[in-house]
């Protein structure tokens, strides 16, 4: 777990956000990524280096599970919107969320895959990279 956006989220993460009254674009960068870890990332396998977040949990409840965790991935989305990221960015993030959304629906099959794409990271980083350019 070299990237820090790949460890378990914490007390400390929440609370610091939660302390935040001003809104800037690391703020908004910062809850979005605590977001995608606590989606994506959240725990440690025992034993492993490998992490699950509760998308892979609540992935499992047959038929909503799928829907609430596409629901809540798309807060990502909305927030990227927000920030300005372009049309073009928009829409591979939609993309990346659309597979893990259809692909995630399939029984068994889905789950295993909602624990290894990671929509979200996978979806922040394009956030991340956007950011980065603006920056420079």
């Amino acid at each position: 777990m070299d990237n820090i956006h790949e460890r378990p989220i914490n007390a400390h993460d929440i609370a610091g956000l939660l302390k935040s009254t001003v809104s800037s674009r690391g703020d908004a960068a910062a809850r979005m990524d605590m977001v995608a870890r606590l989606l994506d990332s959240a725990f440690v396998v025992p034993g492993t280096k490998r992490t699950v977040g509760i998308d892979a949990v609540i992935g499992l409840i047959p038929g909503i599970g799928d829907i609430v965790t596409t629901l809540l991935s798309s807060y990502i989305i909305w927030e990227a919107h927000n920030l300005g990221l372009p049309r073009r960015k928009i829409a591979r993030m939609v993309a990346n969320l659309a597979v893990h959304a259809t692909v995630g629906s399939i029984p068994f099959f889905g789950d295993a895959f909602d624990a290894v794409f990671k929509v979200n990271q996978r979806n922040m980083k394009i956030v991340h990279r956007h950011l980065a350019r603006m920056r420079s």
